[in-house]
């Protein structure tokens, strides 16, 4: 069973910082994307940020500028740093990674168990 592992959600104040954190155990296989949605009250799972294997990184409107998406390949682990953060920001925050065990098989999907970030005005 893979389990993903997210840390660094909390309570900040508008303006601030916050770097949330994604370990997958190096059973998870060779990875082929990693990325953070994020899911406000009442609301639908939204994407915020993507990073493919081949390194290339991709950023919702709403957070380009602010948000920067990273890996640590020896730890398998992926980053998202939060600055200049806003109410609007506020929401559960959700790790995703694509992985596949078996090189040619389709690629899995893993979800991490959520983080809350609450930004305050």
């Amino acid at each position: 069973q893979v389990q993903l592992v997210e840390s660094g959600g909390g309570l900040v104040q508008a303006g601030g910082s916050l770097k949330l954190s994604c370990a997958a155990p190096g059973s998870i296989g060779a990875i082929a994307s990693m990325a953070w949605y994020r899911q406000a009250p009442g609301t639908q799972r939204e994407w915020v940020a993507s990073r493919v294997s081949g390194g290339a990184m991709n950023y919702a409107d709403s957070v380009k500028g602010r948000f920067a998406i990273s890996r640590d390949n020896t730890q398998n682990t992926v980053y998202l740093q939060m600055n200049n953060l806003k109410p609007e920001d506020t929401a559960v925050y959700y790790c995703n990674i694509q992985a596949r065990r078996t090189p040619g098989r389709p690629a899995t999907d893993y979800w991490g168990q959520g983080t809350q970030v609450t930004v305050s005005s």
